[in-house]
């Protein structure tokens, strides 16, 4: 399936993977936007905004640490485990919509989080941050400083961590190739990703089985799933060094 541009491949230094909710649909974790996506089921402005958050913190709260304790029982799929071991052959970094830390479990040690992490909370006040090493008592919880502790997760409305953005952007700019996975690109920022890596002459690469926006776009558009098509890129790359 990428026979045409194996030769591009093969001179690669920095493969740079653009992934959203696609890869990890496939260990059981719903999209946001698919047919059976959560959005067609809930309201994102009752649960993932900063208004709906005061409005509600206690709902916000239990739908998210409900997602949180399904996320932690799912494991990574052959798609997060192949982007991991391509990092044998050559410079690999994730730019990831995903907030479940799959791509980390699986391996994958250059990961930049463009939307936070479930498994990370913050003060909603203070400068406190960490990750969550056990189940709350009661929602929602309270810093030592007395304030209301959110998930350490971008929500609509809100910008996207500048340091992991800007690093984003540099990596979109400076990639051989970039391999867009699992997302719509329907969500800006994030969507402007493939168009830093196209002003650097960079090899566009899409693995979704539904077309987006740019599919038109790739030099390849492979109309399948990432856990079926991301070993085979492994395999390219073991055969070629």
């Amino acid at each position: 399936m990428f026979g045409a541009i194996e030769e591009k491949l093969k001179n690669s230094e920095k493969i740079v993977f653009v992934t959203g909710a696609g890869i990890s649909q496939e260990s059981g974790i719903p999209t946001f936007r698919g047919k059976e996506g959560l959005w067609r089921k809930y309201d994102p402005m009752k649960l993932a905004t900063i208004d709906a958050f005061y409005d509600d913190p206690k709902l916000v709260w239990e739908w998210y640490e409900d997602r949180r304790r399904n996320m932690l029982a799912a494991e990574p799929n052959p798609g997060h485990k192949a982007i991991a071991e391509l990092e044998e052959y050559t410079k690999v970094v994730v730019l990831t919509q995903n907030i479940d830390g799959f791509h980390q479990k699986a391996g994958s040690t250059n990961v930049l989080e463009l939307h936070g992490s479930i498994i990370r909370i913050k003060c909603t006040v203070c400068d406190f941050k960490d990750e969550i090493h056990s189940r709350f008592e009661k929602f929602p919880p309270r810093c030592k400083c007395g304030e209301i502790l959110r998930p350490d997760v971008v929500w609509f409305g809100e910008a996207l961590p500048q340091d992991v953005w800007s690093e984003a952007i540099t990596h979109a700019n400076s990639c051989d190739v970039m391999i867009i996975v699992g997302t719509s690109l329907a969500v800006s920022p994030a969507n402007t990703l493939p168009i830093y890596a196209k002003q650097n002459n960079a090899l566009l690469i899409e693995v979704n089985p539904e077309s987006t926006i740019m599919s038109a776009d790739m030099d390849l558009s492979l109309k399948i799933t990432s856990a079926n098509a991301l070993p085979h890129l492994v395999s390219i790359f073991k055969r070629l060094t």
